[in-house]
C-alpha cells in the first residue's frame, strides 16, 4: 500500500472513495478454481492535493497481473477503427517511411502497429503479456518484446539504435507504478524530433459520468491534464497538444516531445481545471454519487428478479469486475456472461462466479433483460444485438445512470 503519491511523493494523500476488498479484475477462473479462496485487495481512491494526482493506494504486482492478459484490442471494431485512424494521421502528420520506427508500449495484439507496417514503416511492440505478445507475432507480423517498459529497457534499446519517431502508449500510464521512471524512459526512446503519442482515460470525464468502475487494480492513476503536465516537465517533456477523445468514457489524448511550445488547446484545458482540479470537494461528492448510482442499480435488478425476469450479463470486462463486486450482484440475480473474446469464453468471472459463454446464446437463450458492462461500447454492442433486441431483449446500461432500452 502506497502513502505516498506515485508522481510528486507528497504524502498527506486524502481518501475520495473506498471500493472494498475485491479480486483482481482480470484474473478469470476456470472451473477447478471457481471452488477454491480467492485473493482479493484493497481498493480506496485518494487524492494528492500537491500535483492534483488522483490514485488508489494498493500496489499490486506487475507480475501477477499482466504476465498473462485477457485483453485483446482487436475484439473490438471501435478499438480497430480508432487505431486506422491515429496511424493515418501520424504517417500523414510527421511524414513517415520506410525509415521511420513506430514504437508502441503495451501494444497487445498488434492492433495498432499492423496499420504502421501495412504503411511500409518500421515498428516494435513491446508488451508483458506472453500470451498476447504472442499472438502480435505469430498472428500479425509484429515484431514484439515481452518486456515491462522502464527507464532501463529504454536505454537498451536505444544502445540498439530502436529510438522512434513514433511512441505510443495507450492505457498504459494509469498501470504504471513509478510514473516518473515511465515518462523519463519515453524521452530516452524518442528521437529527438519524435512525439510520443499518450492516451488515458480522463478523471474529469470519470467523475462527471460517475464511471468508478473504471476504478480497480490495474488502475493506478486517474489523470487530469494538471498532473500530466507536472510529471511530463519534471521528466524533461512537454505536453503540447491536447485532445478530449469519447472512447473508454472520456479520454485524453497527448503530444509530447522535447522543447515544445504548448498549443493553445494545452493552454485551454489547464486554464478550464483550474476551476476544480484542486477542490477536495469535487472528489469526494463522487463518492457520494457512486453509493447513490449502487443503491439504484441494485433495487431495479432486484425488482426485475423478484418480477420473476431472467438477466444475463454482456462483458466479462475489468470495469463489470468493479461493478458487480463493489454492488455485491452475483449468480442469485444474474445467470450468465456473454463476450466476443474466444479466450474468455468457458472462464468464470472473479468474485462473482459467472460463467463466460459467446454472446450468441443470447439469441439461443433469450434472457429479458442484458446488464451491458461494457456500455463504453455501447453503440456498437446494441447494434450487433439488433436480433437478440427484436426477439424482445433489453439491456440495462448502468453508467452514466441507470436506464433500459
Amino acid at each position: 500500500m502506497t502513502t505516498a503519491c506515485r508522481s510528486c511523493g507528497n504524502t498527506d494523500l486524502q481518501q475520495i472513495l473506498s471500493l472494498g476488498r475485491t479480486p483482481l479484475a482480470n484474473a478469470l477462473l476456470n472451473a477447478e478454481q471457481i471452488s477454491a479462496d480467492e485473493e482479493t485487495f484493497p481498493l480506496d481512491l485518494v487524492f494528492c492535493p500537491q500535483c492534483t494526482l488522483v490514485q488508489i493506494t494498493e500496489t499490486v504486482s506487475p507480475e501477477k497481473l499482466f504476465r498473462e492478459y485477457f485483453y485483446l484490442s482487436s475484439f473490438s471494431d471501435t478499438m480497430l477503427r480508432h487505431a486506422a485512424d491515429l496511424a493515418a494521421q501520424m504517417i500523414e502528420a510527421q511524414g513517415l517511411g520506410a525509415e521511420s520506427r513506430v514504437i508502441e508500449i503495451a501494444s497487445n495484439d498488434g492492433y495498432l502497429l499492423r496499420h504502421y507496417k501495412s504503411a511500409g514503416v518500421r515498428v516494435v511492440g513491446i508488451e508483458p503479456a506472453v500470451n498476447i505478445a504472442r499472438v502480435a507475432e505469430e498472428e500479425h507480423g509484429i515484431p514484439t518484446i515481452s518486456e515491462f517498459f522502464t527507464e532501463h529497457l529504454a536505454r537498451q534499446l536505444r544502445i540498439s539504435d530502436f529510438n522512434a519517431d513514433v511512441v505510443h502508449a495507450h492505457n498504459v500510464l494509469a498501470h504504471v507504478g513509478d510514473l516518473n521512471d515511465f515518462v523519463f524512459g519515453l524521452g530516452i526512446l524518442l528521437r529527438i524530433d519524435g512525439v510520443a503519442v499518450i492516451e488515458v482515460p480522463y478523471v474529469k470525464d470519470m467523475i462527471d459520468a460517475c464511471e468508478f468502475d473504471t476504478i480497480y487494480h490495474e488502475h493506478l492513476s486517474y489523470f487530469s491534464l494538471t498532473a500530466l503536465d507536472e510529471l511530463f516537465r519534471r521528466n524533461l517533456l512537454d505536453i503540447w497538444r491536447v485532445e478530449r477523445l469519447p472512447i473508454h468514457g472520456g479520454t485524453l489524448r497527448l503530444y509530447a516531445s522535447y522543447k515544445r511550445d504548448p498549443e493553445d488547446s494545452v493552454l485551454q484545458l489547464l486554464a478550464e481545471e483550474s476551476g476544480w482540479v484542486r477542490d477536495t470537494g469535487f472528489y469526494t461528492e463522487f463518492g457520494n454519487k457512486v453509493e447513490g448510482l449502487r443503491r439504484e442499480l441494485v433495487e431495479l435488478l432486484r425488482s426485475l428478479k423478484q418480477q420473476g425476469k431472467r438477466i444475463a450479463v454482456y462483458g466479462a470486462s475489468a470495469k463489470g469486475s468493479t461493478l458487480l463486486n463493489y454492488c455485491g450482484i452475483a449468480k442469485e440475480t444474474l445467470d450468465y456472461v456473454v463476450d466476443r473474446s474466444t479466450v474468455k469464453q468457458g472462464l468464470y468471472t472473479p468474485g462473482t462466479h459467472l460463467q463466460i459463454h459467446p454472446p450468441e446464446k443470447l439469441l439461443s437463450d433469450t434472457p429479458d433483460y442484458v446488464l451491458l458492462l461494457t456500455w463504453n461500447f455501447a453503440d456498437e454492442i446494441l447494434e450487433q444485438q439488433t436480433r437478440y433486441r427484436q426477439q424482445g431483449g433489453r439491456f440495462i446500461i448502468p453508467i452514466p445512470s441507470v436506464k433500459v432500452v
